[in-house]
């Protein structure tokens, strides 16, 4: 979907123009994964380009979950000469950067295992460094540490990469993230971060999602999936924020996209049926596709994603939803979003042997991934 965001990109540019913005946050994720295609590493390269190099906007940005953290510190040290600011690790958390009357303090995406490598190196006994279990363990102690380095009489704004909930017991949907527990994701308290005046989120797809006035989520600049195509009141876009005397203002600027996407469900006939389709926006927009009361006999050796490209356009995801007296769905599509990598392999495990995995192969599959994660 490049042509879609640079699309969005032009957009936004065009905003941080009118609105003579001091400084352009992006928080975290600038990749969707760790060893991006060499199509997308051009694209955020140029956009970058034409934000600090051409229009002169200082940027403030950190690595999300989804980024490979080392191989974002390439080029650091002369990205300061040019107001561009990129935080990896949890040492650049605690080197805030001043900007008129206000510090911004940069905290990358980190597990657990990153804050008790940091600590240790502070001098921490390795009884103190097992103290730090959770990703709130670590909080704990890196925010506090943050807030030592406030200059009182300057504002303060937290540029991080985490989900992030108002209340706890109701954790917040993860839109195009995965629930897992392992490496930090689990939903942490808005709450920590009551000493910064404004605290400017990545991870979550949707601004809706965000916990409070002052503790915001962006949200991505597009829709990337059918959950997202289905939020109410999903509109996209960005948010400029006035902050004066530790007051926020906060002003929504909606993107238009120039391609949506529509998610569809209907009986493969439907699907086909000319009065149907010719409501919809053929060959005009994205189309995430359900076909239901998918029968697997009838339709056997026909080509169903091409017979629906054909009419639709582009089709994006496409899953099919079989009657309840057969095996779950089927897709063509890697499993839902909405669930983690370890609960992907338990429910793969007991279809195919009809029992859960013990203990020990719940532990050692957690292991695996979060090896893997750190890998990346």
């Amino acid at each position: 979907m490049l042509q879609e965001q640079n699309a969005m990109f032009d957009q936004i540019l065009n905003i941080a123009q009118q609105e003579k913005v001091d400084g352009i946050i992006i928080a975290g994720d600038l990749y969707d994964r760790a060893v991006p295609p060499v199509e997308a590493v051009i694209a955020l390269n140029t956009m970058l380009e034409q934000l600090n190099l051409v229009n002169d906007f200082p940027l403030y940005m950190i690595t999300g979950n989804h980024d490979s953290a080392k191989r974002m510190q390439f080029g650091q040290r002369w990205y300061g000469d040019h107001a561009m600011y990129l935080a990896t690790d949890l040492v650049a958390a605690f080197q805030p950067i001043t900007v008129g009357t206000t510090q911004i303090f940069l905290l990358p995406y980190l597990d657990p295992m990153d804050a008790r490598v940091y600590y240790k190196k502070q001098g921490w006994s390795d009884e103190q460094v097992q103290t730090i279990r959770t990703l709130n363990d670590a909080l704990q102690y890196i925010l506090p540490d943050m807030v030592q380095l406030f200059d009182p009489a300057l504002n303060h704004i937290l540029v991080t990469h985490f989900a992030v909930s108002a209340n706890l017991a109701e954790p917040i949907e993860r839109l195009s993230e995965t629930l897992s527990q392992v490496g930090g994701l689990a939903t942490i308290s808005n709450q920590l971060f009551a000493d910064f005046d404004y605290v400017a989120l990545g991870h979550i797809h949707t601004r809706h999602a965000s916990p409070s006035a002052t503790v915001r989520y962006a949200g991505s600049p597009v829709k990337f999936n059918v959950k997202e195509a289905q939020v109410k009141n999903g509109q996209k876009g960005v948010e400029v924020v006035e902050i004066n005397d530790h007051q926020v203002k906060r002003i929504f600027h909606p993107l238009v996209p120039q391609t949506d996407l529509i998610v569809l469900s209907a009986p493969f006939e439907t699907l086909l049926d000319p009065d149907f389709y010719q409501n919809q926006l053929i060959k005009q927009a994205y189309f995430a596709i359900t076909v239901e009361d998918f029968d697997r006999v009838a339709l056997a050796g026909r080509n169903i994603r091409a017979e629906l490209q054909n009419i639709y356009g582009t089709v994006v995801e496409l899953e099919y939803q079989t009657p309840e007296n057969e095996l779950g769905p089927t897709v063509d599509q890697p499993l839902s979003e909405d669930i983690s990598p370890e609960q992907a392999v338990d429910q793969f495990y007991q279809k195919m042997v009809q029992e859960g995995l013990t203990t020990y192969q719940q532990q050692v599959i957690a292991e695996t991934f979060t090896e893997i994660t750190r890998e990346d």
